[in-house]
């Protein structure tokens, strides 16, 4: 395949996905109710702390009430200094994701800075809101979006809905239909300035949390050795944290229930 020429007033300019949808055309039409189970990524947390964000998801897909995937990754580095985790259409969510990702790559190598926080945020809200015909048809895309603000020296959350809409949150957040309960936990036990160990322990609670109360939600699996994904954002990057650091988290949750269970 060769590379399109463009003359310098024909630029394509710094958008990769208008790009896409120039060389492509538009999406052709796909309807819901073909006969086959969609899959849906489940439940993501993010919430900040001392150093920046902690963003974390479990692993578990699901194609209508049966398991389609045990071990998804549904929490993404967008670039150096910002993550992307997601919920719903598991397919177009990870093609929005990579897109996502080529789009910021693209606007760095041609406009030579990196775009800004809250610039990412609204380029994520516009890709949302290209995907509102998709979502009518029940393909809803939900992503949670967070970065290190290297302006403002602060981890910063953004949230969306199906139209859109992009909101930012003050300290944490949770969605996913095992969000609710996520969000119940993180909330009963964020407190600000939390060093990292407390905010990642306290993200794989309202993981488990979740798990123990939304059957679509996956909980730590000892037995596959599969746990969340978990991730930090702060000044020096984009950090996945190690997998035995996230299973000790969930052990120490788990001696520490077994230790009040048994001193009931």
């Amino acid at each position: 395949m060769s590379l399109p020429l463009y003359s310098p007033t024909d630029d394509p300019g710094p958008s990769f996905s208008a790009l896409l949808r120039r060389l492509d055309g538009p999406a052709p039409p796909v309807t819901a109710a073909a006969g086959f189970e969609v899959t849906h990524g489940t439940t993501i947390v993010a919430l900040r702390y001392d150093e920046g964000v902690v963003m974390a998801g479990d692993r578990r897909a699901t194609a209508g009430s049966s398991i389609a995937h045990r071990a998804m990754d549904k929490v993404h580095p967008a670039d150096r200094h910002s993550g992307v985790a997601i919920a719903g259409a598991a397919g177009f969510a990870l093609e929005m994701v990579k897109v996502f990702q080529l789009e910021l790559e693209h606007y760095e190598k041609l406009s030579g800075v990196a775009l800004s926080l809250e610039g990412k945020a609204n380029m994520l809200a516009a890709m949302v809101r290209s995907n509102l015909p998709m979502a009518m048809q029940g393909m809803v895309v939900v992503p949670l979006f967070a970065g290190y603000d290297l302006r403002r020296h602060i981890g910063r959350i953004f949230t969306y809905d199906a139209t859109g809409g992009r909101y930012e949150e003050t300290d944490f957040h949770a969605d996913g239909s095992g969000g609710r309960d996520a969000r119940t936990t993180v909330k009963l036990g964020w407190t600000e300035g939390m060093a990292r160990p407390e905010a990642i322990q306290l993200a794989v609670q309202g993981l488990y949390e979740a798990a123990d109360e939304d059957s679509a939600t996956g909980g730590p699996d000892a037995v596959r050795g599969i746990y969340p994904t978990v991730a930090t954002i702060t000044a020096e990057g984009y950090r996945e944290v190690p997998e035995d650091e996230v299973a000790e988290g969930f052990a120490a949750l788990i001696r520490n229930k077994t230790e009040r269970g048994l001193n009931r």
